[in-house]
């Protein structure tokens, strides 16, 4: 089996695994349908002409305004308690000091003093929380979808109809001032606008300065009609700091003193408003539906009496969508035509007037506008869309038709009693809200057929994996005629069906487009491949998963149909692991193989290998057992709550250093960290020179002896200055800033060179002539001439390294007394690991970077976890030579439980609201501009660090042969050392072969290659597949946006991730297979000279 046909069958595989996922996202995840329809004056929500049209008012439309010009103040994160008095919650309980609390004074002095002319309400946002699908929210009156939280970073132009829309239309002067988000969403909408970037989540400052700048001259210049302030401190304040840090009572008070100043500038004919467009969480972050991140603070006032009562003592609670029709109607426009919030009717009393008959009457007016924009655009919306349910759709009509013609009745009896009136609100209320419940419910619309088709495809995929994993190890199976006609099949099936969509005039979808051709070469390949292989073997062949690794595979795989269990799988990961290991451990008792292992070897050309030494004892077993049993405990410490365990308190060590306030700590925990760092780089060091892989003269080798050292120094100055950047003088912070800039960027750019070295020359081998030998020497091959073939070559390469072992023990015998000898070729035995270990160390700095400095315990664990993993399986794995080689299923469920235990140990939690954005400017703290793909690399990096590293699973292959040289009593001299050998017993055991035996049968090498690729997809495609049925099933649960759709996009970006990662982690595997076939095809070359 050749490289390439490895490659291109992975490539394949994770490509049927991607057009499933891609299927079944489009039926999951579907956006609900956009109307362009406007509203105006000159066109009433419905028939009939409204009363208040005659009295020649000024400014009306559907009705008088009762503003005419209004101050939009939005401030990120202002969550409701934010807006709270400094006051206990028990009676008789001292008062609760929260930094937060009592820090916007003014608006209780004006709800205190000036009852009439403000109110502060609790608003209800729509999850999910985020900035982007707020402001939509905020200026349409409509529901954000959920996919929409994707493009929060990368807004488009909103094309529905909106209040920025209407006020433009009405030639209102709109200037705005703040988040740059705007600037997306409104193109050209604003006479004057001033934009500041709003992805700096580390920058407290720059947008509220700059706001601040331009505000009050903007306000007393008169040169508007609505002014909007948008500023971002608190929010950047929360996801620097957290809520409780003093930062925060900072910001706050800065806020209040903004509302202060824009108070004593207000006219009669101005409305000012102070909203939130989103909480946030304990922690900072928000993009979730838990109760503080969906509670924000709106705050109305006026210099003019607007309320006829005073404020009740507890906030109402209204959505906060209801902000857009009732912003409309005071200020004289039509309500967005796709608006299904409810007009706040306190705010249309007449408070001039005594009468509640009056002031009621106004209020139904309002609320009546308001349900006929919403019955128009219910009726427009089903027309053309399918997705709101009919039931319901009828039943709501009915009520609103009632409504209305109850509505008509009081309009030619004003006079009638205030019990019909009160009817007449109610049932134009429960209308209202009916529609917002309905909407809420129909929108999470799904295409079931191309969920089903998306769900099949993915299982098919897992069933593929299972299937080729088994006829990898047999010689007649060959992948490269089954695999041409499958993609040949799979490009026809594709091509036919984009030429039926163009012929017929259809909608090219490249979702269907792929999902076919997906379909069209999977089957072929089954066809052909099934009569030769698959109905020659019994069924128990084909599911050769022994039964406690299939036992966890299927608990696992039914416990994502649980909310709890995605909720606690932080927790659960670790005991499944932990699990895992003690069978290992007593599954290795129980069949003897912590006794010394015979090698199973078969002779080839009179040469016989060696029996390998014992690898593992009981002892050294169940230290490993509890070494790793211990890593997991230790990992488990560094953990983030979900939102869901209010109980539950993360680690504090998941925090950058900046965030603490004791000076002692910060410097013992920084000490911490750079002792990790330099332990991991040791450790890797060591390990090298341990199997000889380093007195190498290779460009990577001379990288790794002095560029690693470099990165620790440059990753290690980077967290000094990012962990006491607010606590520079202020002559040094421009160096800081600069340094700041350069450090990360170098520590990446040497990682990367360190890479392409190691792709360049991977062969980490050292060759030096033998002291006293003659310069040519004869090296006896199977082959007259030098190898005419690949397969020459493959072959005779382990007969060159016994030969030179051979003749090295017979010079020693030779010429004792000549002088210090050195080895010909030293460790070649370790050359794929090495280069495997040495990818991932660099890999690793780079990843360690964009995570707070603690994490980096965590990462040394990583490495500490795995290397004891490795030395656990390997016992359990026999080594045959020539093969086939193969690694057994619970060495692979083991490697994929750990990086989902790494995913939580770094901080990590599968729901928006924990994803580490600050990791989006490490190297760029003043942003990136416009660009949107370079931090979403850098974020998506950070997220999925773990799925990165735990791609390196060939060293599941790899490390059986690297034990194969423990217990060895042969004494080895690095070349160059000076050492006298002395006395060399003619007993001796020769040294292991190690890796070199995988040389032996390049069929089995690449065979076992493709089967760990294999089995290692299957086993993430079985938890993908069941987080897409979870989702579908459960698609009407309570808990499916919260938790099932969000753990699905994860689990889908880890899987895309780490096939990737495999797919190069395998090719970087070839890449040194190779390279050292071209050093020895050298070597032979110059022995024929």
């Amino acid at each position: 089996m050749q490289k390439i046909s490895v490659l291109l069958f992975l490539a394949w595989v994770s490509f049927l695994f991607y057009a499933g996922i891609a299927l079944f996202t489009s039926g999951f995840l579907l956006t609900r349908l956009e109307l362009t329809n406007h509203s105006s004056c000159q066109e009433l929500p419905g028939p009939g002409s409204p009363p208040w049209r005659s009295q020649g008012e000024p400014g009306a439309c559907w009705m008088a305004s009762r503003f005419s010009r209004v101050v939009l103040v939005l401030i990120d994160a202002l969550r409701f308690d934010f807006a709270q008095p400094q006051h206990s919650q028990v009676p008789g309980a001292p008062p609760v000091s929260l930094p937060f609390l009592g820090k916007l004074g003014t608006l209780q002095r004006i709800l205190e003093i000036q009852p009439h002319h403000a109110r502060l309400y609790q608003s209800k946002a729509d999850p999910p929380t985020t900035t982007m699908q707020r402001l939509k929210a905020l200026t349409t009156g409509s529901l954000p979808t959920f996919v929409d939280a994707g493009s929060n970073f990368a807004s488009y132009a909103i094309v529905e109809d909106n209040l920025i829309k209407q006020f433009t239309s009405a030639g209102r002067r709109v200037v705005f001032m703040g988040d740059d988000t705007w600037k997306d969403l409104f193109p050209g909408a604003f006479s004057q606008a001033f934009f500041y970037p709003s992805f700096n989540v580390r920058d407290l400052h720059t947008v509220d300065n700059g706001i601040l700048e331009h505000l009050y001259p903007t306000m007393d210049s008169g040169e508007w009609d609505v002014l909007i302030a948008h500023f971002l401190g608190v929010d950047h304040c929360g996801h620097k700091h957290g809520p409780h840090h003093p930062e925060m009572a900072k910001k706050l008070s800065q806020m209040d003193q903004v509302i202060q100043g824009l108070v004593e500038r207000l006219e009669n004919d101005t409305l000012l408003v102070v909203i939130g467009d989103h909480g946030m969480t304990m922690n900072g972050d928000h993009g979730g539906d838990s109760d503080l991140e969906i509670s924000a603070a709106l705050f109305l006032y006026s210099p003019k009496a607007l309320f006829p009562s005073n404020p009740p003592e507890e906030p109402e609670v209204v959505p906060q969508i209801n902000l857009v029709p009732t912003l409309a109607l005071l200020l004289g426009l039509p309500i967005p035509f796709g608006n299904i919030g409810e007009v706040m009717t306190e705010l249309f009393s007449k408070v001039e007037d005594s009468q509640l008959h009056s002031s009621a009457l106004a209020q139904a007016s309002a609320l009546y506008l308001n349900a006929q924009q919403v019955s128009r655009f219910l009726h427009t919306y089903s027309t053309v869309a399918q997705d709101l349910q009919v039931k319901e759709l009828h039943r709501l009509q009915n009520l609103f038709s009632k409504a209305s013609a109850d509505y008509q009745r009081l309009l030619q009896s004003p006079q009638r009693a205030e019990a019909a009136l009160q009817t007449v609100i109610t049932e134009l209320q429960q209308f209202l809200r009916g529609v917002r419940a309905m909407c809420i419910e129909s929108w999470a619309r799904f295409s079931l057929v191309r969920m089903a088709g998306g769900a099949a495809l993915l299982a098919a995929a897992c069933v593929l994996c299972l299937l080729v994993s088994q006829w990898a190890t047999s010689q007649s199976f060959c992948f490269q005629p089954l695999l041409l006609i499958p993609v040949a099949w799979g490009l026809a099936g594709g091509l036919v069906f984009a030429g039926l969509l163009l012929t017929t005039g259809l909608k090219l979808d490249p979702v269907v487009l792929g999902a076919m051709a997906a379909v069209g070469s999977l089957l072929p390949f089954l066809w052909k491949a099934w009569p030769g292989q698959g109905s020659r073997r019994p069924l128990t062949d084909l599911l050769p998963i022994p039964g406690p690794v299939l036992s966890l595979l299927f608990i696992r795989f039914a416990a994502f149909f649980s909310d709890s269990f995605v909720v606690a799988e932080a927790r659960a990961t670790p005991f499944l692991l932990g699990s895992l290991i003690l069978l290992l451990v007593a599954q290795l008792h129980w069949e003897g193989k912590l006794l010394p292992v015979k090698l199973l070897t078969v002779p080839r050309l009179g040469l016989s290998a060696p029996t390998a030494p014992p690898r593992h004892n009981g002892a050294q077993a169940l230290g490993l057992g509890v070494g790793l049993l211990l890593c997991i405990r230790l990992a488990g410490l560094f953990h983030r709550c979900p939102e869901e365990t209010p109980a539950c308190r993360s680690s504090p060590w998941l925090s950058p250093l900046a965030s603490m306030v004791g000076g002692r700590a910060k410097n013992l925990w920084y000490g911490a960290c750079v002792g990790a760092l330099v332990a991991l780089s040791a450790a890797v060091r060591l390990w090298l020179r341990r199997y000889g892989n380093l007195k190498s003269p290779e460009p990577s080798v001379l990288f790794v002896r002095w560029g690693m050292p470099l990165m620790v120094l440059g990753t290690a100055a980077y967290w000094a200055l990012a962990s006491g950047a607010d606590e520079a003088p202020p002559r040094l912070r421009a160096l800081v800033a600069g340094a700041s800039v350069v450090l990360p960027r170098a520590v990446a750019g040497l990682a990367a060179s360190g890479l392409m070295l190691l792709l360049w020359r991977p062969v980490t081998v050292l060759v030096q002539a033998v002291a006293g030998a003659p310069k040519t020497r004869t090296i006896l091959t199977p082959f007259s001439g030098p190898p005419t073939s690949q397969a020459d070559l493959d072959y005779v390469v382990p007969q060159i390294y016994r030969h030179m072992q051979e003749e090295f023990r017979g010079r020693l015998e030779r010429i004792k007394s000549q002088g210090s000898l050195t080895v010909a070729a030293y460790q070649l035995g370790s050359v794929y690991s090495a280069a495997m270990v040495t990818a991932l160390t660099l890999l690793a700095f780079p990843l360690l970077l964009l995570h707070a400095e603690r994490i980096s315990l965590v990462f040394l664990l990583l490495f500490l976890q795995s290397f004891l993993l490795l030395h656990l399986l390997a016992a359990g794995m026999p080594i045959t030579t020539p093969g086939p080689f193969t690694v057994p299923w619970q060495a692979v469920s083991a490697w994929a439980l750990m990086a989902t235990q790494t995913f939580y140990s770094t901080g990590h939690q599968p729901v928006f609201p924990a994803i580490h954005w600050h990791a989006a400017f490490v190297g760029f703290p003043e942003g990136h501009d416009s660009s949107t793909w370079l931090p979403a690399l850098l974020v998506g990096a950070n997220t999925f660090a773990s799925h990165l590293l735990f791609a390196g699973c060939p060293l599941l292959l790899l490390w059986p042969f690297l034990c194969e040289s423990q217990g060895t009593q042969k004494r080895r001299q690095p070349p160059g050392s000076g050492a006298e050998v002395t006395k060399v017993r003619p007993e001796e055991e020769e040294e292991p072969l190690m890796e070199m035996r995988l040389r032996d049968a390049p069929h089995h090498f690449n065979a076992a290659l493709l089967q760990l690729g294999l089995k290692y997809l299957f086993v993430l495609g079985i938890q993908i597949l069941a987080c897409a049925l979870a989702a579908s099933i459960l698609r009407r649960h309570l808990m499916v946006w919260k938790v099932f759709a969000p753990k699905f996009i994860f689990e889908a970006v880890g899987f895309i991730v780490s096939s990737v990662g495999l797919f190069l982690g395998i090719s970087l595997v070839m890449r040194v297979d190779g390279a050292v076939s071209s050093w020895f095809r050298q070597l032979v070359l110059s022995q024929q000279r």
